[in-house]
């Protein structure tokens, strides 16, 4: 059978339909190929298409429930709403950055706008009748009117501070705590991209992680994670994240976040530098207080330490100084 083919190898007609039966299985093998092949990409993007609808809706019946205990936005109560609303207290004891500064606290929706202004109008009034109550009534004062009257007013100037101090120790207590956490958060942020996780899902996991250690930043992430099933662009939610906690290490999170999600930069390697440079930072601060504490110790310990060393090794020697003598 070989001597035959290769005698009809030179015969012309064999090789012109040789050469046909060829580009025919060629032709056949181009066509057939592809149509037997899986199409990988159309598949990942429906997979990825069909669990963001399912996080949306699992986002929706989460934050819709009805037996949900903890509610991220407050209900205003219908007594201090008809108070507000009536006085119309909002139009002049409320401030242009009262939502802003309420939201950085960790209060948020329209119950809490309406507890701060109700408390800005409540607090100098009760201030002004404690201090008025001990002055004139428990102390018995034996000082002039004005002197007295003067402590009331005063009180009344502390109660109209009091909302905006606790305020701002609220805002300042829940920064420390998301500051304390941001460096583990960027760790597990940085695991979940490098596995091949989304961005949707890297901050739910990591929203469910990290509530162990800081229960703010947990609550932070799931805020941005809702928010990025919600809003249609997810510069908005990143935004929105750095408008809620204010801080300098979030904003350069987001930056990163936003300039991945618009440029296509690689996630992964962004988060590395970021958490070495937040370790940094924290050790910088560490090495600053541990600088600083010799100074802030000086005082102390001339005011309580020497006087109790010197009467140490000298109440021996005065003693037997009067022994002698």
């Amino acid at each position: 059978m070989l001597d035959l083919v290769l005698n009809r190898l030179g015969d012309a007609h064999f090789m012109a339909f040789l050469l046909a039966a060829l580009g025919c299985a060629a032709t056949a093998l181009t066509v057939v190929v592809p149509m037997l092949q899986t199409d990988n990409l159309a598949r990942r993007i429906r997979a990825v298409s069909d669990e963001r609808e399912r996080i949306r809706q699992r986002e929706r019946e989460r934050l819709t429930a009805k037996d949900n205990r903890t509610q991220l936005r407050s209900r205003p109560s219908s007594m201090l709403k008809r108070l507000v609303d009536t006085l119309n207290l909002t139009s002049w004891l409320s401030t242009e950055t009262a939502k802003e500064t309420l939201a950085k606290a960790g209060f948020r929706g329209a119950g809490a706008e309406y507890a701060f202004v109700a408390g800005r109008l409540i607090a100098p009034i009760g201030f002004a009748i404690l201090a008025a109550v001990y002055i004139f009534v428990i102390a018995n004062w034996q000082q002039p009117l004005a002197i007295k009257l003067g402590g009331v007013m005063a009180a009344v100037y502390l109660g109209i501070k009091a909302p905006e101090i606790y305020l701002r120790n609220a805002t300042t207590k829940r920064q420390k705590s998301i500051e304390r956490a941001y460096p583990n958060a960027l760790d597990l942020m940085l695991i979940c991209a490098e596995s091949g996780m989304s961005i949707e899902h890297a901050v739910r996991k990591v929203s469910s992680e990290i509530g162990v250690e800081s229960v703010e930043m947990a609550e932070e992430l799931t805020l941005l994670a809702a928010e990025m099933s919600y809003l249609q662009d997810r510069r908005t939610a990143f935004e929105n994240l750095n408008a809620r906690t204010g801080l300098e290490s979030i904003r350069s999170l987001t930056t990163v976040l936003i300039q991945s999600e618009r440029y296509g930069t690689p996630l992964g390697a962004a988060l590395r530098v970021l958490g070495q440079e937040s370790r940094d930072q924290r050790m910088n601060a560490a090495e600053k207080k541990a600088a600083a504490l010799p100074p802030t110790l000086t005082v102390p310990m001339i005011l309580f330490f020497l006087p109790g060393l010197f009467a140490a090794i000298l109440t021996p020697a005065a003693i037997q100084i009067n022994n002698w003598n």
